[in-house]
């Protein structure tokens, strides 16, 4: 429990998504978002209760990410 409390309060001021919230920007299932978190695709921490939460930055990265690979043209 202290690593969950510990990193939440180094970003203390940073908004934290759900695993839904992550799931609707990405336009995929919340099954799909714990499966990257799972796999290590997507950080993120688990609350006291042992839900996952996602942080809103890392959240935002990875989804430019995707999207610049996505609508950059293909080089021959």
């Amino acid at each position: 429990m202290t690593a969950i409390v510990q990193s939440t309060r180094q970003h203390s001021n940073e908004r934290l998504l759900t695993p839904g919230e992550v799931a609707t920007l990405f336009r995929v299932d919340p099954k799909t978002v714990t499966r990257w978190a799972t796999a290590g695709r997507i950080g993120s921490i688990r609350t006291p209760g042992g839900h996952r939460r996602f942080r809103e930055s890392e959240v935002k990265a990875l989804l430019s990410e995707l999207t610049t690979e996505a609508t950059e043209p293909v080089r021959h």
